[in-house]
């Protein structure tokens, strides 16, 4: 049976840490020797199994992307992004290969807005028993104007976003040669952190597979327009044009 919701225990949520709305609590990442039920390392990189599975019916893990609390995907140098990306991308095409679940998200909270708790960089691979994502998914979410292109590899931004009203859209053309892709998500973070032409602190990263492909998508966070909460109408920007302009001129006409 296919659900259509996740159910979220709310019991276990209040037990969870908030480092971002409580910046004096101790942060539960650092304290790496004390890290249990670890799935996979990498250096600093590490998947374990979530210590507070809200989540009904589903496998929770997090993916601790750096020993440095402070850090940001945005300014990671380009040697731990590749590893970063490429363990991430490892491990959720392995659980969703492994026929355990019904589909496995893949994503990243970051700031305030993004509906994370913890600071520390990390992100979140989960697979769902009960619950196919890609059903949710269609062609459009991922089509856009091209920003830049490499090796097949496509970074663009949407024109009929999923939510509204900026989302920047990356396809992978080669699983063997992701250095494109994760150079393309890491500019659409370091713009929207630093170069957005509206102040933004928080972002989601998603990733899906789809149709064969494999897309990421970069949404940065504001309040929720409430014609999408209340319609689930998406708003498109009238000026994405003049955006993909601007990444072009800010990172790639240097």
């Amino acid at each position: 049976m296919t659900n259509t919701h996740l159910h979220f225990n709310t019991g276990i949520g209040r037990q969870k840490p908030n480092s971002i709305r409580n910046k004096e609590q101790s942060c539960p990442f650092c304290a790496r020797d004390q890290l249990t039920d670890l799935i996979a390392v990498d250096g600093p990189i590490i998947l374990l199994k979530n210590k507070f599975p809200v989540l009904e019916d589903t496998y929770q893990t997090v993916l601790i992307e750096t020993d440095q609390c402070d850090g940001e995907l945005s300014m990671y140098p380009e040697e731990h992004l590749l590893k970063l990306i490429r363990f991430g991308l490892t491990h959720w095409l392995g659980m969703t290969q492994s026929g355990e679940f019904q589909s496995v998200i893949f994503f990243k909270n970051h700031g305030p807005l993004s509906g994370g708790t913890i600071a520390h960089p990390h992100m979140q691979i989960i697979g769902l028993n009960h619950l196919n994502y890609q059903e949710k998914v269609q062609a459009s979410d991922f089509e856009g104007i091209t920003i830049a292109e490499k090796n097949g590899t496509i970074f663009s931004i949407s024109t009929a976003p999923r939510v509204g009203f900026y989302e920047f859209n990356v396809k992978l053309g080669d699983i063997q040669d992701i250095q494109a892709f994760a150079i393309y998500i890491q500019t659409a973070a370091h713009y929207i952190l630093h170069a957005f032409p509206f102040s933004c602190s928080s972002y989601n990263l998603f990733f899906y597979e789809w149709n064969g492909q494999i897309y990421a998508k970069i949404v940065p966070r504001f309040i929720t327009t409430p014609l999408f909460i209340g319609y689930f109408i998406p708003q498109v920007p009238n000026n994405i044009e003049w955006m993909r302009n601007d990444v072009q001129e800010k990172y790639f006409r240097k």
